[in-house]
């Protein structure tokens, strides 16, 4: 799936670092992944989440706060509200970007930050928390008594987080203690769902119950069994995507038609991945394209010969579609298969197989008839007669055909076969 840089100017002055995951088709929804404390968005988690969110149909944000990982900021001087402010930056940048957020993910100390944060998210349609603290103010456990001592009267400290040392300032400390989460919560009015493992050591479980008793309905909640809080399991932070992608379905937006008159080249780009893998755009849809792994590809996409012959496949059936509709006649789902072999020694040496199956009873004066419209699909005509290819540097897009060329060209078709 295509990763992209995404920085964005922050809540404060800082520069926000980002990662957005793309999925490999259209977007069903986006969303914003908010990570735990001191954790970042290159941390096994948010990206493992983040990917599998993607490979949901879910376009997924996932940045570092000021002062973690590739962002400006030092966390010394950071805060939990300046979070909060981080979260509303980076709807408002997915928003200028097209990518106006409807579900919001927190991880841990940024489902803290989620739950704080979405109440002046106008995009934002619903809410996950995974593993969150009911209060803010949780994380001061996870400190060194000593260490919270020097803080309040020296104005920072060191402390050890999971085997890491970082610098924490007293305005960090007392800001933790001004937040009411519970009537946040109460006021959020969004869907939320809560995930929290009943054997979570670092926020036990008792705080996903605060959650669940603060908040008003639509909320759901979802033991996760045996989970630790980091999801480090085999497939745990997977199975957690899709649970979020499946309750968030009915509160993503309706996908828009996303072909337009201004989209006239196909477009292959590398990815950077694999030897062969390449990223198509095309009418508005974004997917791969690749080699078999036995001659050096990932296979993580169809060949450019598979898309030849999918061009012929999609052609046949909606010219038999279009003809049947016509005259009226009941034929079932249409189903066209097409293969391609490369044949040494003939001309043409190239032949596509097509196999034309119909779901409904279809006569034998029928089959034949529409055997022979088969044989005037647009793409069967093309790849039966000779086509030039024009190549150059760069330059401006090619000449665009005009939207619903293709099936202008189906309509005469029918129309001329009567």
């Amino acid at each position: 799936m295509p990763t992209e840089t995404f920085d964005f100017a922050g809540g404060g002055e800082h520069r926000l670092a980002g990662r957005l995951e793309r999925p490999e088709g259209t977007a069903r929804g986006w969303a914003i992944f908010a990570h735990c404390f001191t954790c970042g968005k290159d941390q096994r988690v948010a990206v493992r989440i983040a990917r599998a969110l993607a490979a949901q149909g879910i376009g997924t944000l996932r940045f570092d706060f000021a002062g973690i990982g590739g962002s400006e900021g030092s966390l010394a001087k950071s805060s939990f509200a300046a979070d909060r402010r981080d979260l509303i930056a980076a709807a408002e940048a997915m928003a200028a970007a097209g990518h106006a957020p409807s579900l919001l993910v927190g991880h841990s100390f940024g489902g803290a930050a989620a739950l704080a944060a979405a109440g002046d998210m106008p995009s934002i349609k619903a809410v996950a928390t995974i593993a969150a603290p009911f209060d803010v103010a949780h994380v001061l456990r996870h400190f060194d008594p000593a260490a919270v001592e020097t803080i309040e009267r020296e104005g920072e400290a060191e402390v050890v987080l999971a085997g890491r040392t970082f610098r924490i300032g007293k305005a960090f400390v007392d800001d933790l203690r001004r937040h009411d989460q519970g009537a946040r919560i109460e006021a959020l009015h969004r869907p939320l769902m809560i995930l929290h493992a009943p054997f979570d050591e670092v926020v036990d479980i008792e705080n996903a119950t605060r959650i669940f008793l603060a908040a008003r309905h639509p909320k759901s909640f979802v033991s996760l069994d045996r989970a630790d809080h980091l999801l480090t399991g085999a497939g745990q932070a997977e199975q957690v995507a899709a649970l979020v992608a499946a309750w968030a379905a009915p509160y993503l937006p309706r996908p828009e038609p996303t072909r337009d008159e201004g989209e006239a080249d196909v477009v292959a780009e590398e990815t950077g991945a694999g030897r062969f893998q390449v990223a198509i755009q095309a009418g508005g849809i974004r997917f791969l394209a690749d080699e078999p792994a036995a001659v050096g590809g990932l296979g993580s996409g169809p060949t450019p010969y598979d898309l030849l012959s999918a061009g012929l496949a999609a052609c046949t059936t909606m010219t038999l579609r279009m003809y049947a509709d016509q005259k009226g006649w009941e034929i079932g789902r249409i189903r066209t298969a097409v293969g391609h072999a490369k044949r040494k020694g003939e001309v043409p040496a190239d032949l596509f197989t097509r196999r034309i199956d119909f779901g409904g009873e279809v006569d034998a004066e029928r089959r034949a008839r529409l055997l022979e419209i088969a044989d005037r699909c647009p793409v069967h005509r093309t790849l039966e007669a000779s086509a030039r290819v024009e190549t150059s540097l760069g330059g401006p897009p090619a000449a665009a055909e005009p939207i619903g060329a293709h099936m202008t060209a189906v309509e005469g078709l029918v129309e001329s076969a009567g």
